[in-house]
């Protein structure tokens, strides 16, 4: 019997039950971290030097409740007006006080789960992942410390003193590798090493902050950011939290000795980063609107770390030019509303807190007149010359007949893979028109977990859940779309991609905006596959859409008059059919909303065509379209001639695609 296997897990039991009623002995090792000859620190130095620890620890929090040189971003001692007696909002004010109760809310996605009177770290109340990872990022800890200032009440103080030394002893690196998965991932670590410097400036005026805590936290602090560098994830946005939250911790804590290394390290990584990451047009690779934003800010909240210990200059000067192209290429994808596409788990945000990150962008970018004319919502700055645009690495085009909400704006994806966020979507794309998102993505809904949490993933990730093509609704393989051609003008945009979706099928898109006005989407399945084709829509869950299986067309009927006709014009047999429709515009929300599809057969090698016109229109009635094929149309060799009536009038529409 192997005597030592039984004795430590013993002995971690005997620790994991031992009560804080005491404050711990304070030795020589609390302050091996830290670097005593940092200036301020001279005379705790003096008083480690004599061997007076407790009196060092003292002095060293002395220091900490005094210290001017370094300023937290949101939270500083001296801010007292910003709190005292003010409202910190009802959200933060009920995560703090239901932490008083040990119940949580790890994810937004769901409510406050009760992790008992001893905090059971390791509980897992659902069986989504990101509820057992986020419980390690601690959230309510910053509203506790922001009701503490607001209230001076100690309980808050004496409840996260509690929590933070419970977290520590429960959730040491090593207990487990289940609960290293969750406790220690880097990303959670990172959130820890973020968030912990504004918790600790809240609660720092608090007599519960004692010296004897300090070094625990301190202790804690250090061995989280250090294990950082050691565990970077191998790429992607968390690659970037990462670094950016390391540099951040080098920062913010200059006293530790290896805080100019942290410091390094998150600097080279990002100067490493953002060459690997960033488009040549702006885009970040994940392909996600909303991590792109992620990434703008990660990119901006380093430079600024940066600033704080001075090395700002280790950043070069296509640094912050790049972060300048990612913010005007978010600015190209945005609908006048201020959100952008729920491409590649993306989800809305409200206008408000967009136009404040456009703000904090432009105070960085004063000379761009495109953000400060988002910044300002059109008070001051310019608008490009152009109207539509292609961010063409990416694949991402915006068909734009105005920036204000009485536009009409398409974007389209046709993009390369984008890792863990991508979808089997590529063709989708969302309209605006006049005030309204008829056509918005199906959204993310969840993330990871067990086999019910996955398939209900796989449900939103889905290529028919998405506006674009599909052979017998199997999903297309996730590869790069190759643009064939990209021109716009003002009577005509056009858009042609190729997309290998299937083995044996290439999908071949053409996209043209006509007059500013009107779309007119050409799709061919091209090759040896055979099988049932669908060209698939999805409508916004208001739109009550009158379904017209004669004529093949779907329409929706808004009493407001701002309506959309989609309506196929194939001449060969086509059938349409209502499909099940959801979106997802939250996590862990989701609503009914219509869906539809024109079919057909493809039965040998021959191409096989879609004609649909995207028609938006004024009015109660939907307009009465036709096409007909003039001389010299060849939809195989992509040459379009075509006349189109519309309420009677007809219209030339001529193109090489």
């Amino acid at each position: 019997m192997n005597l030592k296997k039984i004795l430590v897990p013993l002995a971690l039991v005997f620790s994991l039950q031992t009560s804080f009623a005491q404050e711990p002995v304070i030795s020589k090792k609390d302050f091996e971290a830290i670097n005593l000859s940092y200036p301020g620190l001279e005379k705790t130095n003096q008083l480690f030097v004599a061997g007076d620890y407790p009196a060092a620890a003292a002095e060293l929090l002395r220091y900490y409740r005094n210290r001017k040189a370094v300023r937290h971003p949101e939270f500083n001692l001296g801010d007292e007006a910003r709190f005292k007696g003010k409202n910190v909002g009802a959200a933060n004010l009920l995560k703090a006080n239901n932490a008083l109760e040990h119940k949580f809310q790890p994810h937004k996605g769901y409510g406050f789960f009760d992790y008992g009177k001893d905090i059971n770290w390791q509980m897992w109340p659902v069986k989504d992942n990101e509820v057992r990872w986020q419980l390690h990022r601690v959230y309510w800890w910053q509203p506790m410390g922001m009701a503490y200032r607001s209230s001076g009440d100690e309980r808050y103080a004496k409840e996260w003193v509690y929590q933070f030394r419970d977290w520590a002893r429960k959730n040491p690196l090593g207990l487990s590798a289940d609960n290293d998965r969750y406790a220690w991932r880097p990303l959670e670590v990172s959130e820890r090493v973020q968030s912990l410097p504004g918790t600790f400036n809240l609660f720092l005026p608090s007599p519960d902050f004692t010296p004897a805590f300090l070094l625990e936290f301190l202790k804690s602090y250090h061995q989280q950011a250090s294990y950082i560098p050691l565990h970077y994830s191998k790429l992607g946005n968390h690659l970037l939290f990462e670094a950016q939250r390391l540099l951040f911790a080098g920062s913010f804590f200059p006293e530790f000795k290896d805080a100019p290394e942290w410091r390094k390290s998150g600097i080279t990584v990002l100067n490493t980063e953002i060459k690997k990451q960033v488009y040549p047009d702006g885009m970040q690779f994940e392909l996600s609107p909303t991590y792109h934003v992620a990434a703008i800010d990660i990119f901006l909240k380093a430079y600024n770390a940066a600033k704080m210990a001075g090395v700002e200059k280790e950043f070069p000067e296509s640094y912050s030019k790049t972060v300048e192209d990612m913010i005007v290429a978010l600015a190209n994808i945005s609908f006048p509303d201020y959100n952008y596409p729920m491409f590649g788990d993306s989800w809305l945000v409200e206008k408000a807190g967009r136009v404040k990150q456009f703000q904090t962008w432009s105070k960085a970018f004063p000379k761009n007149e495109l953000i400060k004319y988002f910044a300002t919502e059109g008070a001051e700055g310019t608008l490009p010359a152009n109207l539509s645009n292609g961010l063409t690495t990416a694949g991402f085009y915006t068909f734009r007949n105005g920036w204000n909400a009485e536009s009409t704006v398409m974007v389209l994806k046709a993009s390369p893979p984008g890792e863990f966020h991508a979808q089997p979507d590529n063709g989708t794309f969302e309209l605006w028109v006049k005030g309204r998102n008829f056509t918005p993505d199906a959204g993310v809904y969840v993330y990871s977990g067990d086999a019910e949490i996955n398939k209900l993933r796989e449900t939103y990730r889905q290529t028919k859940v998405h506006q674009t093509l599909t052979l017998d609704n199997q999903n297309m393989v996730i590869t790069k779309a190759k643009q064939d051609k990209w021109s716009t003008g003002k009577a005509l945009d056009i858009l042609t991609y190729t997309n290998p979706s299937y083995a044996g099928l290439n999908h071949q898109r053409s996209v043209l905006f006509i007059n500013q006005q009107y779309f007119l989407i050409i799709d061919k399945a091209i090759g040896k596959a055979t099988g049932k084709l669908g060209v698939h829509f999805q409508l916004r869950e208001d739109s009550k859409p009158v379904f017209n299986t004669v004529k093949n067309l779907v329409n929706t009927s808004y009493t407001d008059g701002n309506n959309l006709l989609i309506q196929s014009l194939n001449t060969d047999p086509v059938v349409l059919s209502e499909e099940e429709g959801k979106v997802s515009y939250q996590y862990r929300t989701e609503v009914s909303r219509p869906a539809f599809v024109f079919e057909k057969a493809k039965k040998d090698g021959n191409t096989q065509q879609f004609i649909s016109i995207v028609y938006p229109y004024e009015g109660n009635t939907a307009p009465e379209i036709t096409i007909k094929e003039n001389k010299g149309n060849d939809f195989e060799k992509g040459i379009i001639n075509l006349s189109l009536t519309i309420n009677g009038k007809q219209q030339t529409v001529k193109a090489t695609l």
